[in-house]
Order: structure tokens, then sequence, then C-alpha cells
């Protein structure tokens, strides 16, 4: 359970740690929130939206392949801690083999707009509808990481139609947190984001490593990150990521996988033990959350068509830390007859 004091007591030391942060990155420079000074490896559009009286933009890349055209579009959603940028080898593979690449920004994230509004998963789901009217995109191989399998489930019950074949990587939300963890108040995730500092971020990426020795692979999303930390703005971007915690805390999709029948694939890396909010947890029930290869292997179960792959050697990142596994196991699973 979070106590009042406790989060009282990280807002009063967040605005300590924020002005303290600037120690030990003096080689990084201020990022604005939007990532305006920072390049994306193809082209960047935007859609135009209106969400709860704000004008806002989505950013997407949306990438033609350089060889005969397959007639198949893939779409890849990112995690919570990612945007689009995270992608680039899995785009360049996927235009390689034919297939057209869309890949959003979803509105709080990336090159796009961070309102303050209310995000749920239903919200983000009809923002990517719209950018696939807006491109003319019918149906889809949907492909979801992290907290991009959590929109993509709910993507799937929401338009079934449009999606053709289904990949969950290393997708949080194959289990309840609400069953282990107290509700946390929004005001100790926004104090627990504004007092992010530079060795939180590294950690953070270490994390997610089956071998912490390859953190080289995060070297530019970890300088990013830095730079962002510095924003005068950074404090509206705190806001959108405490929002986004309470968004996958309060709408678990482990419920929906039977209601899928979609051709689905369920990739988990064998070391990944990713449980968001799990330090809101008690101990004893930290150690019970984020088994993400038994959690894998129940969702494929769970799913009317769903099959299993167990990537060795990786954690919560397969398509960067195990890309020579990771993309195998992607296309073969969607180029089957």
């Amino acid at each position: 359970m979070i106590r009042r004091s406790a989060f009282l007591s990280a807002l009063t030391s967040a605005g300590a740690a924020f002005s303290a942060r600037s120690r030990g990155w003096a080689s990084v420079a201020p990022i604005g929130i939007d990532l305006e000074s920072v390049v994306y490896p193809f082209p960047v559009a935007f859609l135009p939206l209106t969400l709860e009286a704000h004008d806002v933009r989505m950013a997407y890349m949306d990438v033609g392949p350089p060889v005969r055209a397959n007639g198949r579009t893939i779409v890849l959603l990112h995690g919570k801690n990612f945007y689009g940028l995270y992608w680039e080898r899995t785009i360049r593979e996927s235009i390689a083999r034919g297939y057209r690449v869309v890949v959003p920004d979803q509105i709080g994230w990336g090159k796009s707009s961070k309102p303050a509004v209310a995000y749920s998963f239903d919200l983000l789901a009809r923002n990517t509808a719209k950018m696939l009217d807006a491109l003319g995109v019918e149906r889809v191989q949907l492909v979801g990481h992290s907290t991009g399998g959590m929109l993509a489930t709910r993507f799937t019950r929401m338009y079934p139609e449009r999606v053709e074949r289904l990949v969950l990587e290393d997708s949080i939300g194959m289990e309840d947190y609400r069953r282990v963890v107290q509700p946390p108040p929004f005001e100790a995730l926004y104090a627990q984001e504004l007092a992010l500092d530079a060795a939180g971020i590294r950690r953070i990426f270490s994390n997610y490593l089956a071998q912490p020795s390859r953190i080289d692979i995060f070297a530019r999303a970890i300088d990013i990150e830095l730079g962002v930390l510095q924003s005068a703005e950074y404090p509206a971007r705190a806001r959108v990521s405490a929002l986004a915690y309470r968004m996958i805390y309060e709408e678990p999709v482990c419920y929906e996988y039977d209601l899928i029948d979609a051709p689905s694939l369920v990739v988990a890396g064998s070391a990944d033990r990713t449980a968001p909010l799990a330090t809101f947890a008690e101990p004893a029930a930290r150690e019970n959350l984020g088994h993400m290869v038994t959690l894998g292997e129940r969702t494929a179960r769970a799913l009317q068509n769903g099959r299993f792959v167990e990537v060795s050697d990786a954690g919560h990142v397969p398509h960067l830390e195990r890309p020579e596994a990771f993309h195998p196991a992607l296309f073969g699973f969607l180029e089957q007859a």
C-alpha cells in the first residue's frame, strides 16, 4: 500500500532532483519533449487530430519497399519507454521483403503531441485507425511490443476485420497488475517521473537486457532521454508518462485474448521479467510478477489461434538484443501460407 506521506515526500524532493539532474551528462544537449531535433531514419509525417479540445499531431513513418511490393502492410507499435525510432532495423528487414511499413508515435510519445488528456487504449486504437484511414490502409500485419502489445490487443478487438495477423513481442498486460498492486495515486506516479535522473534512465534500459553489457544498443535512446530530461517542458512529458502508467494499470487486456481469432504469435525473451508498477507491490508479491515466458505461453494458449516463441538470451526487447533470432521468427510467422 502506498502511504500518503511517502508520495508527498516524493513530490517535495522531486524539484531538488529535477534541478540536480544535469550532473554527469554535460555532453548531452537539451532536447524538446517532441523530439524536434531528433532525426528519424525515414521521413516523418503528421496526422492532425482533436482530443478533448486539444489540437494535436500524431507522428508516423510510412515506408514503402525498395523492391517489388508484396501488397501487405506491417504496422509496428512501440512500447511505453520507446517510440518509432527503435524499430529501424525491423523496418529495413520488412521493406527488403516487399512490405509497406507504417510506424506511428502514439499521441503522448516520440515526435507526437503530449496533451494532458484521459489516455486509454481505446483512444490510442482509434487514433491508429484514423491514421490508417488517412493512408488508405485497410488490413495490416500488426506487431506490438511491450505496451504496444496491449494496444495491439485492443486494436484487434476493436477492428478485427483489419488485422490479418497479430504479433505480441514481450507484451506487458499479459497479467492483471491490479490483483497484486494497490492502486498507485497519480501524485506518486507523477513524482516518480519528475524524480527520474541519469542513473535511473540507465537503470531502466539496463533492466531490459539479458546481458547488461549490451547496453550500447540503447546508447542513442539513453542520450535522447537524458536530453529530454533537461527540457524546460519535461514536467509535461512526466505528466503524460504518469497518465500512461495509470492507463496500463486500469486497463488490463489479458481477459480479451480468448476473443481474438486472428492468427497470432506471442514472443518473449527468455530473461524478461518486466512488470510495470512492480515497485508499488509488496516484495513477496513482486516476485510473482513479470515472468514473461510463462505469461507468453499462457497467452498463446488463450488466443484462439496462437503460438509461442521464446527467444533465448534475450530480455524485454528481442528485436534489438537478438534481431538474428527475432526477425526469422517474425517473418516465418507472417509469411506462412
